[in-house]
């Protein structure tokens, strides 16, 4: 599960803007993502300042997935990924980007390509 949800992101979508991402795969994603840094903390904090530049590697590091894989998830339910853009305005922008991340998908083929079964 952690392979076709997590690590695949990794492999084969790293910075892959084109395509669909279903509900359960962004969902799936943000949660090993946030499961993989509340253990990374945990381990960095006894590394003091070096553990803080390494913390701040790793979500440099997935920046670019965590972005691809939340436009894909705007594809999926027929918006662009122009409003990746709203992250710029404080909390109302992550708020709607929020509401659209938990929106149902569009069924069948829409503009972004084939529905991920």
């Amino acid at each position: 599960m952690i392979n076709k949800y997590f690590l695949d992101v990794f492999k084969n979508h790293y910075v892959d803007f084109k395509g669909r991402a279903t509900r359960k795969q962004y969902w799936l994603y943000v949660l090993f993502t946030f499961i993989a840094f509340l253990i990374l903390a945990a381990v960095v904090s006894f590394f003091g300042k070096t553990g803080n530049i390494i913390y701040t590697l790793c979500q440099l590091a997935i920046l670019l997935p965590s972005l691809a894989i939340l436009a894909r998830r705007l594809h999926d339910t027929n918006k662009s990924a122009w409003w990746l853009l709203l992250n710029l305005v404080p909390f109302i922008g992550g708020l709607v980007l929020f509401v659209f991340a938990v929106l149902p998908s569009n069924e069948g083929e829409n503009r972004f390509g084939p529905a991920n079964n």
